[in-house]
């Protein structure tokens, strides 16, 4: 603003003067702005209010009535929501419906040790509280959540990212294992839970098992779930219980967990997106959920299982193209997204942030895999493949033996001196 010298050859109109201090201390002051954006002052007042009128519109179609609040210790506030009323009842082919009835296990279920050994969550953890019979555990999301994403339509959705055979050219790193050349019906695993360093807000890490069908192109379709680290998505640094699906290669279609339509849940235990406890530590105790996905043979959904048998919900199938079938790849293991965003390789970890061959305790591992046959039954892996696209990274390392059947432990710390 100019020196109060420039203003002695007129005399200003006081109301103008009022208007123009008042529109720079919301330029200066406002949170949303960058320093950019406040230097050129093409902020406008009317613009920041159609945002937070766009985003309060959003919160209220997602964020449902609640029966019941409950208040985990992270800051999450979980909503008890009536079951009709959950997000997947705003789908057009799912409106006046209700939850189905549990369909039947897969054969072989249970049979090994895989169902995981503790994993919970947070917010019943510490408050005693679960959620009413005939509600779902819903995890609110806030102004603040959708403020860190770019936009309304990025919120919640993976943009631009893709699962790929060649991910030399991506800014996503993985550390997986995978069968393909047959076709699937699901598959399971135990993941080890670990809280890996996250460097970036716009970076995350996540442990998950994909179940995929398609090509690589457009028309490629995954059911993913596992646990991540996210702050973007959660504006903190727990790692969470996710899910995610699409069937257009993450261009439109589908999103995490509860926010959009999509996921029908019919568990009041687990609140998908909430955090997990406890957590593995380094050369002490460790902790993993076991995650089950596998198609209905009656009714051709995609059924989700968290920790010891507790149902979470479905996909409809109708949701899917290629998945309508079968799946035709499962894959298992850790990715990260590394923005570069100093100029060099992100520190941000994979699993433990340890190299395989430190092994238990100390790497992040998989163990149990098995995938689900035409018969509905749970089956070991055959032909498994290894693929650490960035190995001085984030690497794996695969065994069997009797306990854990086909097992793998993988991850890394990001930058290091061969990985500068």
């Amino acid at each position: 603003m100019a020196s109060s010298s420039s203003f002695k050859s007129y005399r200003p109109i006081p109301i103008l003067f009022i208007f123009v201090a008042f529109v720079c201390t919301r330029v200066l002051s406002n949170p949303l702005l960058s320093d950019s954006t406040s230097r050129n002052q093409t902020f406008r007042p009317s613009h920041e209010l159609q945002k937070l009128k766009r985003i309060r519109n959003y919160l209220n179609k997602i964020n449902k009535p609640a029966v019941k609040t409950i208040q985990s210790p992270d800051g999450d506030l979980i909503d008890c929501v009536l079951s009709h009323l959950q997000p997947a009842f705003d789908h057009p082919l799912l409106k006046g419906q209700k939850p189905l009835e549990p369909p039947e296990r897969p054969k072989g279920h249970g049979s090994l040790n895989s169902t995981g050994n503790g994993g919970f969550q947070l917010w019943t953890e510490y408050s005693g509280e679960l959620c009413p019979e005939g509600t779902v555990p819903i995890r609110r999301t806030t102004e603040k959540d959708v403020l860190r994403a770019d936009s309304i339509r990025r919120f919640g959705r993976r943009i631009r990212r893709g699962v790929r055979r060649d991910t030399m050219s991506s800014d996503h790193e993985h550390a997986v294992a995978f069968v393909n050349g047959d076709q699937y019906y699901g598959a399971k695993a135990s993941i080890n839970v670990w809280t890996p360093r996250v460097t970036d807000q716009y970076e995350f890490s996540l442990s998950q098992l994909w179940v995929i069908s398609g090509t690589f192109g457009n028309d490629l379709n995954t059911i993913e779930a596992g646990w991540q680290v996210s702050p973007e998505l959660y504006g903190d640094n727990y790692p969470r219980f996710f899910t995610y699906w699409t069937t257009d290669a993450y261009q439109a279609t589908g999103c995490y967990n509860l926010l959009c339509s999509g996921f029908v849940q019919i568990n009041n235990k687990i609140a998908i997106g909430a955090a997990i406890s406890p957590r593995s530590s380094y050369n002490s105790r460790q902790f993993d959920i076991g995650i089950m996905i596998w198609k209905d043979p009656k009714h051709g959904h995609w059924w989700l299982e968290f920790g010891s048998g507790l149902l979470v919900g479905y996909w409809p199938s109708f949701l899917f193209s290629h998945l309508q079938s079968h799946a035709s790849m499962i894959q298992f293991g850790g990715e990260i997204v590394n923005t570069k965003s100093m100029g060099y390789h992100t520190s941000t970890q994979m699993g433990s942030g340890h190299f395989a061959d430190e092994g238990f305790g100390k790497a992040s591992y998989f163990r149990n895999l098995q995938v689900v046959d035409w018969d509905n039954s749970l089956i070991p892996l055959s032909n498994l493949h290894l693929l650490a696209d960035h190995p001085n990274c984030y690497d794996i390392k695969a065994g069997k033996n009797n306990v854990w059947g086909n097992y793998f432990y993988y991850g890394g710390p990001g930058r290091n001196s061969r990985c500068p």
